[in-house]
């Protein structure tokens, strides 16, 4: 039994060590995607998600509701809330209340928002593809790990 045991512990600290790279990368990729944004194009990595989600939005009016789009960008609702109000002031989204429901606000890319978003899509593409060699075949490990059953230790 102990065996099995010492087996789990060690499969546990393998993926304590996965999941703390995988942590490291997305940090050092994170910040690199923000400082060279913002350097060259005026916003940050978050304000890019926003903006590519509202950009790739398959709606023909192109609105999408706020609740939904927190939940595409990862962003707590005030977080998110305090972002496009800054995104609003720099012209590059804009905001309506839903006529069927006053709890409700839609959120659309305006032309800026389109213009600065394909403007910067290519620095977001390059940084990520820069960044994420020698990460493709961890990730696909630790994908593995967390398909793995896991034994609970005695």
């Amino acid at each position: 039994m102990w065996y099995g045991a010492a087996m789990s512990r060690q499969s546990d600290d393998d993926l304590a060590v996965a999941w703390h790279d995988l942590m490291g990368r997305y940090h050092r990729v994170t910040c690199t995607l923000d400082r060279e944004l913002l350097a060259r194009h005026g916003i940050t990595v978050s304000d890019f998600e926003v903006l590519q989600q509202l950009d790739g939005t398959t709606n023909a009016d192109g609105l999408v509701r706020m609740h939904e789009l927190g939940d595409q960008v990862h962003l707590t609702q005030s977080a998110l809330s305090r972002l496009i109000s800054k995104l609003e002031r720099d012209g590059l989204v804009e905001r309506s209340m839903c006529a069927d429901d006053r709890r409700s606000v839609w959120t659309r890319i305006t032309p800026a928002g389109t213009r600065r978003f394909t403007e910067a899509r290519p620095t977001q593409r390059a940084i990520l593809r820069e960044q994420a060699v020698g990460c493709v075949e961890p990730a696909e490990r630790l994908k593995a790990r967390l398909k793995a059953p896991v034994t609970p230790a005695s």
